[in-house]
């Protein structure tokens, strides 16, 4: 994503306008191909000596403000190193104990102590120089660049925009409509996954709208929530109708600003769809499952369910193979506690069919409420089949 010093908005009363790219600019393309090529050149280079390229080819003014943004975004795709025969520290080690015993003798030479130092350490004067300072953030080397193209470039900074602008929210609600099944359950997932809190509201025949909190209403982790919240955009962006509206405090002032993104901005993600996408951690426990159960059917084609003024969307569906009979399942990875006890309260009063909510133990729910009831199964490392069959039995 960008930071701060890259991000470009203006004001329209009340409302923050990202100043998007035309990513169709033939001047912006050009850019991406140089960026692109100066990375691509530099493996084995210095991050010191990549920067000061970038800054030689696009410059370093706010004026280059895009420029830098793009280079930020390429920056994020590489892996540095240290690059040294030994590690720095020790090396520096050596070197002030050769100067100090130098200096103590009264004779101090440069080029003698490098080459005690090289000798002692096993190493030549070259590395014992190079490896000095080598921990330093601009004496790391590129060891490699995740390459793309210049479109996928200039596509990625819009939408770091708009997810540089998310990190600063008090909320968001986001309204999907005319998807299929399988695109809900996608969007279900990717909140999961990116383990955000949120309510859905049905808002039309094929319509839902979420309420996800965001960074900056929470009291705790808010730098870790918002990056979350900002990575489940590009999988509203998979969405062919959608509106996201987020309040976020803007400025060293904080003061409240409203951000709209829909559909009809154009933002294009730069994830692969992979349609209806399945947890690893869940398609595991579907493949032990049906390797080991033969009474029951185990289903990931859930639809969403009403429960009270709010909607769920079950992982699992069991159903029994000669009763028909069903069990709608759910596995937290991740969800603070009261969440967990919000939503099994509402499901309690308010679902008409038997579920199951799967639940670490290092979730720490209630143990009284897990040991009386058989909705709610507590596991250590992961969920067993043959434990949540027989709970399912029992209930219905």
């Amino acid at each position: 994503m960008l930071s701060n010093n890259l991000v470009r908005v203006k004001f329209a009363r009340e409302r923050l306008v990202p100043h998007y790219i035309d990513e169709n600019d033939p001047a912006l393309q050009d850019v991406a191909k140089l960026l692109l090529k100066l990375f691509r050149e530099s493996i084995g280079r210095t991050r010191g000596e990549l920067e000061e390229e970038i800054i030689a080819e696009v410059g370093d003014t706010p004026a280059q403000v895009v420029e830098q943004g793009l280079a930020k975004l390429l920056d994020d795709r590489c892996d540095f190193a240290v690059d040294s025969g030994k590690p720095p520290d020790e090396i520096r080690e050596k070197i002030f104990m050769i100067s100090a015993a130098r200096r103590a003798a009264g004779t101090f030479d440069r080029a003698e102590v490098l080459a005690a130092a090289a000798q002692e350490l096993e190493l030549t004067i070259e590395q014992v120089e190079l490896g000095l300072f080598a921990d330093l953030k601009v004496e790391q080397r590129l060891m490699k660049f995740d390459d793309f193209t210049a479109e996928q470039l200039l596509r990625r900074y819009n939408v770091a925009l708009a997810q540089s602008i998310l990190l600063r929210s008090t909320g968001m609600t986001v309204t999907i409509e005319g998807e299929t099944p399988a695109r809900f359950r996608q969007v279900f997932r990717a909140i999961k996954f990116h383990r955000l809190i949120c309510e859905i509201i049905q808002a039309g025949p094929k319509a839902y709208t979420f309420r996800l909190d965001g960074p900056m209403s929470l009291f705790s982790s808010t730098q870790k929530y918002g990056v979350q919240l900002a990575n489940f955009l590009p999988n509203l962006l998979h969405c062919k109708k959608f509106e996201l509206k987020a309040e976020v405090r803007w400025g060293a002032q904080r003061k409240e600003k409203t951000f709209v993104l829909t559909a009809g901005d154009g933002l294009k993600s730069h994830l692969v769809d992979h349609g209806d996408y399945v947890p690893k951690e869940l398609e595991m426990f579907a493949q032990l499952f049906r390797g080991k159960i033969k009474d029951w059917d185990l289903s990931g084609e859930t639809t969403v369910l009403p429960a009270g003024k709010s909607f769920w969307m079950p992982d699992f569906v069991l159903e029994h193979r000669k009763k028909k009979e069903r069990v709608y399942l759910e596995i937290f990875g991740f969800w603070r506690r009261t969440d967990v006890e919000k939503l099994y309260g509402n499901l309690k009063a308010n679902l008409a069919e038997p579920f199951i909510l799967a639940v670490s133990e290092s979730f720490n729910i209630d143990e009284e409420t897990a040991k009386l009831s058989d909705d709610i199964y507590v596991f250590k490392r992961s969920p067993l089949p043959a434990e949540i069959v027989e709970r399912a039995e029992r209930l219905v």
